[in-house]
């Protein structure tokens, strides 16, 4: 049925020729009916006009057809030609194509607004920049009211005159241009802004974007520094006051004791020495307490070189498994033979272990098979040095204060080793990673940048 209207159209203009061009054949050559001859070329003629006329429409409107979709012109329809053409379920498929393409872009379209909606909403700074290819300008195809806010400048169409408004942003953000995360301070007119910001680039049909996203954290910053400080001055205030206290105290009595007096009995000389030597042995611990704290405040500069894992395995091994037997403790350190290499100062890197492990010793002394395991991994592009124990775990409340200088949950620990060593592993540009459970122990994760 597809066929029929056009096949019947075209066979009967065939015949309609064939039979008359047998006929004007047969007049030329047998009659001379010169009359009859011309009027039956011209109908001839006309029916050859009639068939190329007839083929010519039907390639027309596939022209049209296959123009409409490139330039997606919706507005051309085939229903007259479906109803009187002579391919009516082509040019209905013609419609359903046009309006299932116009559909489909009014969907995009919808999904868009959908997405600038949401994008406009956020209280995220976001730019998308085109990539310039062969043009001189990189073009922002998109840029949200909250990003205009926070710099402070109109939503502009070009990059080039954001770098020109907002030189020291648009450099900072020219460091990671290929992905990645950075830190940006920047200095308005009537501001200071906080900025963390991530750069993405994506490819998306042939064509390279870059997305831009950043966010004002001066706030978040602020109310983390408030409660880094009241933590600190809170520990520091304890300390302090259990020194003075006494010293205050005892002073208060000396002073009682000799006040007015020009002699002193032996009775009197009797307490009065113990009281001296508890405000030295108070002032003391008072001294080293400021030593500590000057300790974490003066870490070297770490010098850099390359050390395989190994190395350093061995080298911990070699320190702390003297100090664990002799405390009935198993110390387990494998892969001691890995030749993965990663730049670090070894010194400090041993420190840092030799901190948690000693950590790890104290926290098993009550374990019935106390035991330690150190040991490496790969995830992705970090390697990660694990310091696993079976002891008594840490709190939750705990957790979030075992980095706070000063702060220790043992007798005579002093609370600066894990702030030194999460100070060496900054400046090593990784970090302290802990999981601990209560009653099943404890995995401190030293986490360095490996590519």
């Amino acid at each position: 049925m597809f066929y029929q209207r056009f096949t019947f159209r075209l066979l009967s203009r065939l015949i309609i020729i064939n039979l008359l061009a047998a006929l004007l054949f047969y007049l030329i050559s047998k009659t001379e009916l010169w009359f009859t001859i011309a009027g039956v070329s011209m109908v001839l003629i006309g029916a050859i006009f009639s068939l190329s006329a007839f083929v010519s429409q039907i390639r027309s409107d596939i022209k049209r057809f296959i123009l409409a979709v490139k330039t997606r012109d919706h507005t051309l329809n085939f229903r007259n030609k479906a109803t009187i053409g002579s391919f009516p379920e082509l040019y209905n498929s013609f419609d359903d194509i046009i309006q299932s393409q116009k559909n489909f872009e009014l969907e995009q379209e919808a999904m868009y607004q959908l997405m600038k909606t949401i994008l406009e909403q956020v209280p995220v700074g976001v730019v998308v920049i085109r990539d310039p290819g062969s043009t001189a300008l990189s073009e922002i195809v998109f840029f949200n009211q909250a990003a205009s806010n926070m710099l402070n400048i109109p939503a502009y169409k070009y990059w080039q005159r954001m770098e020109r408004h907002l030189p020291e942003f648009a450099a900072e953000i020219g460091k990671i241009m290929h992905g990645g995360k950075r830190f940006i301070e920047l200095r308005l007119p009537e501001k200071l802004i906080q900025l963390s910001a991530e750069v993405i680039p994506l490819q998306l049909y042939k064509t390279k974007y870059t997305i831009l996203s950043f966010q004002n954290i001066k706030d978040e910053i602020e109310q983390k520094e408030t409660e880094a400080w009241n933590r600190l001055i809170g520990v520091i205030s304890h300390e302090i006051l259990n020194s003075i206290t006494p010293i205050s105290s005892l002073s208060d009595t000396l002073n009682g004791m000799v006040s007015g007096r020009t002699e002193l009995g032996p009775a009197e000389l009797e307490d009065l020495v113990p009281a001296v030597q508890t405000i030295k042995r108070r002032s003391e611990g008072l001294l080293d307490f400021v030593k500590d704290y000057r300790l974490i405040a003066e870490l070297p500069s770490p010098q850099l070189e390359l050390h395989s894992i190994g190395e350093i395995l061995s080298h911990t091994r070699t320190l702390m498994r003297p100090f664990a037997e002799g405390k009935n403790i198993q110390l387990r350190i494998d892969q001691t033979s890995s030749k993965i290499s990663i730049r670090i100062d070894l010194k400090l890197i041993e420190q840092v272990l030799i901190n948690l492990i000693t950590n790890a010793i104290y926290a098993v002394a009550a374990a019935e098979d106390p035991q330690i395991t150190i040991g490496y991994r790969l995830e992705q592009n970090r390697l990660l040095i694990d310091v696993s124990d079976n002891g008594r775990g840490i709190s939750e409340e705990n957790l979030e204060k075992i980095f706070v200088p000063f702060f220790t949950t043992r007798p005579n620990g002093s609370g600066i080793g894990l702030t030194i060593s999460r100070n060496i592993m900054k400046m090593h540009k990784g970090s302290i990673e802990v999981k601990s459970q209560e009653g099943a122990g404890t995995t401190f994760s030293l986490v360095f940048n490996y590519n």
